[in-house]
């Protein structure tokens, strides 16, 4: 096996490695340096709505139970809380408190400025092209799965249209 292929897994890990590295120094300088790795992916997977701790693990790939354990460090910290779900009261949903909003809204000021670094590295056209790249579906399953964006959308529309 050749230890020196660019396999497209490694490429990718490195370069979601290289931009958690700059987010977590970033929230070490803002207040927010208590947010582990761990809980960073589980934070962000709340997308700004509430969800289950089932759904976070499905979307996570952990257990429930690593799932509980993140979220109850999370609320011991301030950044989310339980609630009751609407639907089901026996449904425990995970949400952002007022410092988990605070700690998003800084997160996405530094993912911002990632991209930014990024763009001015590989300029504007390759930056476009790789968010393009990186938001196209790569199987014919996923291609029903994943949410679609307005731009998605209208493209789709445009095609069936023509």
């Amino acid at each position: 096996m050749e230890t020196d292929k660019l396999f497209l897994r490694r490429l990718l890990q490195s370069r979601s490695e290289w931009v958690e590295q700059r987010l977590n120094a970033n929230a070490a300088r803002n207040g927010y340096g208590d947010v582990t790795p761990a809980m960073s992916r589980l934070l962000a997977n709340l997308l700004g709505r509430p969800l289950g701790l089932s759904e976070l693990a499905r979307r996570l790939a952990v257990s429930r139970q690593a799932v509980h354990k993140l979220a109850s460090e999370a609320a011991q910290l301030g950044y989310v809380e339980f609630v009751d779900s609407e639907a089901d009261a026996r449904i425990k949903l995970l949400r952002f408190t007022e410092k988990g909003w605070d700690m998003a809204e800084s997160a996405e000021q530094q993912l911002d400025a990632i991209e930014a670094e990024i763009e001015a590295q590989i300029g504007p056209e390759r930056m476009a092209q790789l968010k393009q790249i990186l938001a196209m579906p790569w199987s014919a399953d996923e291609a029903e799965k994943l949410p679609r964006t307005r731009a998605s959308a209208a493209r789709q529309r445009g095609a069936e249209a023509g």
